[in-house]
């Protein structure tokens, strides 16, 4: 009986290890909709809390708009468009390309035992595919860099690090 308890505690903790990683709320959109990403961060670095999360957009992720955090340092980063487009009536020829927020003290540090969400509004692309949010998240000790993407398709199976995936469906029925 102890052996079958150790066993599944230990199954437990493999799996709890697996899935430590930061998600998205909602890992699947209508393509061509507005998406609200809700990155999820469930825990700190080894014990360490969590002093800065930075988000790499995906290209095709367009008019990025971050939620600013109470007693977090906002910062958005721009970059030319290698072909602009129009939204609105307006040509757009930069866009937001990471997004990054610091913890202004110590008081409003993510605790490794708190959970919290860091969001950002934008629309997604025409056509169906997955898009990676890379997310560094950066400790008072250590770093998480959930970065890794697939070499090809979509599934994040085997990789340890992974990057928070969307799938844009199609929004034909």
């Amino acid at each position: 009986m102890l052996k079958k308890i150790i066993t599944t505690a230990s199954s437990l903790a493999l799996a709890t290890a697996a899935s430590a990683h930061v998600t998205l709320e909602q890992p699947e959109a209508p393509a061509g909709s507005n998406y609200k990403a809700v990155l999820k961060v469930g825990h700190g670095c080894d014990g360490s809390a969590t002093t800065r999360i930075s988000v790499a957009l995906p290209a095709g992720f367009r008019a990025a708009k971050p939620t600013p955090k109470a007693g977090w340092l906002l910062e958005v980063k721009r970059e030319k468009l290698s072909a602009p487009y129009e939204s609105h009536g307006r040509q757009v020829s930069d866009e937001v390309v990471e997004v990054s927020w610091t913890a202004k003290a110590a008081e409003f540090y993510l605790q490794d035992a708190w959970y919290d969400e860091f969001i950002i509004r934008g629309g997604l692309p025409a056509s169906a595919g997955a898009l990676w949010f890379k997310v560094s998240q950066t400790c008072v000790i250590g770093e998480g860099l959930w970065v890794e993407v697939p070499a090809s398709g979509d599934s994040a199976k085997g990789l340890k690090m992974p990057a928070a995936k969307l799938l844009v469906v199609s929004a034909n029925p």
